[in-house]
């Protein structure tokens, strides 16, 4: 079975709502890391502190057939296509994977004997 990481990067309001979207879609688990948003702009400064957006980092590892679904889902009904959203998502491919829990395995291999 090929594997592909699907990245997903929002700000952290909209957590919640993409995890959601995602396990609806088919995912399984998923890694959340936190983060700041720095981009090309200069950040807004209010008495002396810096504004910087908080971002949540949601890392999946899925087949790769059930990682496009996933990102689709999200795509539509999260609107990533909105430049306003500072949303980012993406997939890479992964030649090896270890330590992936067994139920999740099997729930992958059975959503994948249905997209066939």
């Amino acid at each position: 079975m090929k594997f592909s990481a699907l990245i997903v990067v929002v700000e952290d309001k909209h957590e919640e709502e993409v995890i959601k979207v995602a396990k609806e879609a088919g995912a399984g688990s998923v890694t959340i890391l936190h983060g700041r948003n720095l981009g090309l702009k200069e950040k807004k400064i209010f008495f002396g502190l810096t504004l910087e957006e908080n971002v949540s980092v949601l890392l999946f590892v899925l087949p790769a057939r059930v990682s496009i679904k996933v990102l689709r889902a999200i795509r539509s009904s999260c609107d990533l296509d909105n430049l306003a959203n500072n949303s980012l998502a993406f997939t890479l491919p992964l030649s090896h994977v270890v330590g992936l829990d067994i139920e999740e395995l099997h729930k992958f291999k059975d959503d994948i004997s249905h997209l066939l």
